[in-house]
């Protein structure tokens, strides 16, 4: 025959059957039982007043601390129009929308969410160190503005999304957010003219190392890099294989994708109509906790360096020589043709004697590298 264990509550049970049997003293049913004279008495209390032997829940009768349920549904429904906030943003913005409401913390609202299953746990990536060592700051708009392609995906019906975007370093602003097809660089630089028109001119532009942003040439030139330091910008490029580099500007795409590509939509024009309403949330909405839960249109103004303006001409020291760059990327040299980059064709370089016979090779304020003593350009004489 199986052995039954007595439960906490038979236990409890019995030591009462006890004191009514008066077997012996309190005391010593308490040191029997193995309980201390004081719950002995407690129990004994509850069982005189009819109540249950069962433990009761330590649970408080009342939560002073609980979310009032139209705040909890204000919280719910902000969730829902912006899936991809998180607690602070959704008070920040719950905030201005309603300025005499009582708010929770974030981390009331953090536990809200959990609950209702409005969070997904994130999978934690290790991420290298950033080395801004050789970049600009972003201090104020317009020091540096940011260009990426998100990454292609296709819409419902098939087509190609490649999303140009484009952002102010320092407000987070997103000045263009552009379903394109192609990333050919007449296209890119049809989208910059309109951004610089409506804009105005950074200091410093900041890309990666893809087309058509960069090229294969000299200091990464490409057509578009060349037209963009005759308008008087800085090019600056990341590193390879450093995203954070460019860290704001792909936080942002993370939003991006979130927001208008998970799914993507059924059309291209549809895509682009998502990305239209993405630009006016998340500038002029979607609080940003590094600009002190302001949002970017509240700190963003236009630049005073106006366009259209006249494409450069650089000028040089006046012992430098000038030799224009011929259709398919050669200069004339003493006599012989040697290749630079298509991406100067139809521009002129500047060419520099030096003292150890090689000559510097320049477009504007870049040192693109040198000719050798045999008159062979040879990208890696910059630093002679």
């Amino acid at each position: 025959m199986a052995w039954k264990p007595r439960s906490v509550v038979d236990e409890r049970v019995r030591f009462i059957e006890a004191v009514h049997r008066e077997e012996d003293d309190i005391s010593a049913l308490c040191r029997q039982f193995g309980i201390s004279r004081k719950t002995g008495y407690k129990r004994i209390g509850r069982a005189e007043r009819g109540e249950s032997l069962v433990d009761r829940s330590r649970a408080p009768l009342s939560r002073p601390g609980t979310t009032d349920e139209r705040v909890r549904d204000l919280i719910l429904d902000a969730r829902h129009a912006h899936p991809t906030w998180g607690p602070r943003k959704l008070l920040a913005w719950l905030a201005r929308k309603h300025p005499r409401l009582e708010l929770p913390a974030a981390s009331t609202v953090g536990e809200l969410l959990k609950r209702a299953g409005l969070v997904r746990p994130r999978r934690v990536r290790q991420r290298p160190d950033p080395n801004l060592s050789s970049l600009a700051t972003m201090d104020a708009p317009n020091a540096v503005w940011c260009a990426d392609f998100k990454g292609w995906f296709k819409t419902g019906d098939g087509r190609v999304v490649n999303p140009l975007t484009i952002t102010d370093g320092f407000s987070r602003y997103l000045l263009r957010c552009r379903a394109m097809s192609l990333t050919h660089t007449e296209l890119v630089k049809t989208v910059y003219d309109s951004v610089f028109r409506e804009f105005g001119l950074p200091m410093v532009f900041r890309t990666d190392n893809g087309p058509p942003f960069a090229g294969m040439g000299p200091r990464g030139l490409s057509k578009l890099g060349v037209w963009l330091l005759k308008l008087g910008i800085t090019l600056e490029r990341t590193a390879p294989g450093k995203p954070t580099q460019n860290g704001r500007h792909e936080r942002m795409h993370r939003t991006l994708k979130e927001d208008t590509a998970s799914p993507p939509a059924k059309t291209f024009r549809l895509q682009q109509r998502r990305f239209d309403l993405f630009t006016r949330t998340f500038n002029e909405e979607r609080p940003h906790e590094a600009l002190g839960n302001n949002t970017p249109a509240s700190v963003y103004v236009a630049s005073p360096r106006r366009y259209p303006v006249p494409l450069c001409e650089f000028e040089y020291p006046d012992h430098f020589e000038l030799r224009k760059v011929k259709r398919h990327g050669e200069v004339k040299w003493r006599g012989e043709f040697t290749y630079i980059s298509e991406a100067l064709a139809g521009e002129f370089v500047a060419i520099e004697p030096r003292e150890d016979g090689t000559f510097g090779v320049h477009f504007g304020q870049l040192c693109l590298g040198g000719l050798d003593e045999d008159g062979r350009f040879d990208r890696t004489l910059r630093d002679a």
